[in-house]
């Protein structure tokens, strides 16, 4: 027996909203943990090329302002 047969004669609130609400319920914490780690390594990420950008823009900034004697480092 297919599944598609056995949804066949269920009401509709059994497709629509029984069926995900076990299914949020049974897996919730893994769908959590699995959003949590992607956001954490998205804000590492965003947090990274941030910190990059800063150090870029503080050493451009450093060598424009020391002009072409670098004997000061």
């Amino acid at each position: 027996m297919a599944v598609r047969e056995i949804f066949a004669g269920m009401p509709w609130w059994v497709k629509w909203i029984a069926v995900p609400v076990i299914a949020l319920v049974v897996f919730g914490g893994l769908i959590t943990s699995i959003v949590a780690f992607v956001v954490g390594l998205l804000f590492k990420v965003l947090l990274f090329v941030a910190l990059v950008g800063v150090l870029v823009f503080v050493v451009r900034k450093f060598t424009a302002s020391s002009g072409s004697s670098r004997s000061d480092w």
